[in-house]
């Protein structure tokens, strides 16, 4: 009954495009729309904390990587402790999170500085995403909030047996390259900066003292990561 009040509310409320929009993304109706419209609101249109996404994003980031943990924990009861982690890494990753956001449309939905053009190429889809999930959660409780991380995220977008046989170490395969090739690799640290409360860095790729590409992360590990796909992608290593 009150879902079916609240389908009827929406259905009358300025809002009806987005709640439909949302319906089809979550599997179900929202009953508390203000915290959709929050996780779906970047910093870069409203700076205050208590009206962007950060908070909502640090919620559902921890009830993401919870729900896969569980999800892995059961699906593969012979893998050791090391394996299941690397996995979850894969899975929860920036760059994944990011692919699943714009494959869902979500980039049609969040409120940005469409302005700044960087921003678009970034990770904010996926922080979205995450926010999303932190939304879910404080609408719907920890079972619903199971069953859009597994059947609306993981199950549709996430193809787990690729990401068991694929290596993801790209600075390896790039520093195999090189070594291969007689060519001079570095990783140079070229920045250092905020998103929200969050430190950004970012890493060159150098070869032979030219640079070739740059990638972003939370961490330089990551970032180091992205830059080596990047410029694996860039020079046409395969292997």
């Amino acid at each position: 009954m009150r879902r079916f009040t609240s389908r009827i509310l929406h259905f009358f409320s300025p809002n009806k495009q987005l709640v439909l929009q949302l319906e089809h993304i979550l599997g179900y109706t929202p009953n508390h729309l203000p915290y959709y419209q929050l996780a779906l609101m970047h910093r870069s249109k409203i700076e205050e904390i208590a009206n962007n996404n950060e908070r909502l994003e640090f919620l559902g980031d921890a009830m993401l990587g919870s729900i896969v943990a569980e999800y892995l924990f059961k699906k593969y009861p012979y893998q050791p402790e090391g394996y299941l982690t690397e996995l979850r890494s894969r899975i929860v990753r920036r760059e994944t999170m990011n692919n699943v956001a714009m494959r869902m449309g979500l980039q049609k939905l969040v409120q940005y500085n469409q302005n700044d053009k960087g921003l678009a190429r970034s990770h904010i889809f996926g922080n979205a995403l995450e926010a999303l999930i932190g939304a879910v959660y404080l609408d719907q409780g920890f079972s619903r909030t199971r069953k859009f991380i597994l059947n609306q995220v993981i199950k549709p977008y996430i193809d787990i047996e690729h990401l068991e046989s694929t290596d993801t170490n790209y600075k390896n395969k790039l520093l195999s390259w090189a070594q291969r090739s007689g060519k001079e690799l570095v990783f140079e640290s070229v920045e250092e900066s905020l998103e929200g409360s969050r430190k950004i860095f970012t890493i060159a790729i150098m070869i032979d003292g030219v640079q070739i590409t740059t990638g972003n992360g939370y961490n330089k590990k990551e970032a180091g990561q992205v830059a080596a796909q990047k410029a694996l992608d860039v020079l046409g290593v395969t292997s």
